[in-house]
């Protein structure tokens, strides 16, 4: 077993191993692998000269600390029952802490996952919330912002103990949906086949079906701060505390 993270002639396989695991398209790996993927940001084990199984991390942070989103944890097929996953996952966490990250978190993709990432250390943090509407009768005031922007009004409205996501995450949401400001919001939004917009919404929430109006939907759902459904877990490297809010976690 090797755990290195990847080099060029490795990233036919690792796609091979992403649309085994997570059913995407080549269009969206396109989209990963140009806008967000870095070697460096991924460890991957190889078997037979072919990926094992891979996770990915974005860089992110947290009261002025370094924190590892993990993304797309995956082991093949053929490769599972073998303790591959949880091999990745604590070589990781080493290599992290050498790093000087002071926690990583993620998003269990299956209720059942939220039981095996408690073995490895985890704690379940930053519960959110969803708001669903109609498009309303009025129309909210909108203006299209760069990611540079977006992220400087982003923090103003990020809640106390929220997870910045900068960087890399923005170039990836970029190129997957849009970014507005508004009065007293600012929000991420990609639009769905059944005429919905879905992104995240933050500030003065009782505007999202104005939101809506003024993108051309009819319905909208919304992930906002300040809800009960466990959505990540946390493991602290520094013995500190987890974020409260994870906005984005490119599901």
């Amino acid at each position: 077993m090797i755990i290195d993270q990847p080099n060029a002639g490795d990233i036919p396989g690792l796609r091979r191993l992403w649309r085994q695991a997570f059913g995407d398209s080549e269009e969206f790996l396109d989209l990963f692998f140009s806008a967000a993927f870095a070697p460096e940001r991924c460890r991957m084990i190889r078997e037979g000269g072919d990926a094992a199984a891979a996770l990915y991390w974005f860089d992110c942070g947290l009261a002025g600390k370094k924190v590892a989103y993990i993304y797309a944890v995956a082991t093949a097929e053929s490769h599972r029952g073998r303790g591959l996953c949880r091999a990745l996952m604590e070589h990781l966490h080493e290599s992290l802490t050498h790093q000087g990250y002071a926690g990583a978190i993620l998003v269990p993709g299956e209720p059942e996952l939220f039981r095996f990432y408690e073995r490895l250390g985890y704690a379940t943090c930053a519960s959110v919330g969803e708001l669903a509407c109609a498009a309303g009768e009025t129309a909210t005031a909108l203006e299209p912002v760069d990611p540079g922007a977006y992220a400087a009004l982003r923090r103003q409205l990020l809640p106390p103990e929220g997870l910045i996501q900068e960087g890399e995450n923005l170039r990836f949401l970029e190129v997957l949906g849009d970014f507005y400001a508004g009065p007293k919001l600012v929000l991420w939004v990609t639009r769905d086949e059944q005429d919905s917009v879905i992104g995240e919404l933050l500030g003065d929430v009782s505007q999202a079906p104005g939101v809506v109006k003024t993108l051309g939907a009819a319905r909208g759902v919304f992930r906002i701060p300040g809800g009960t459904r466990a959505f990540a877990m946390y493991r602290s490297f520094d013995g500190g505390k987890g974020p409260a809010y994870l906005g984005f976690a490119f599901d």
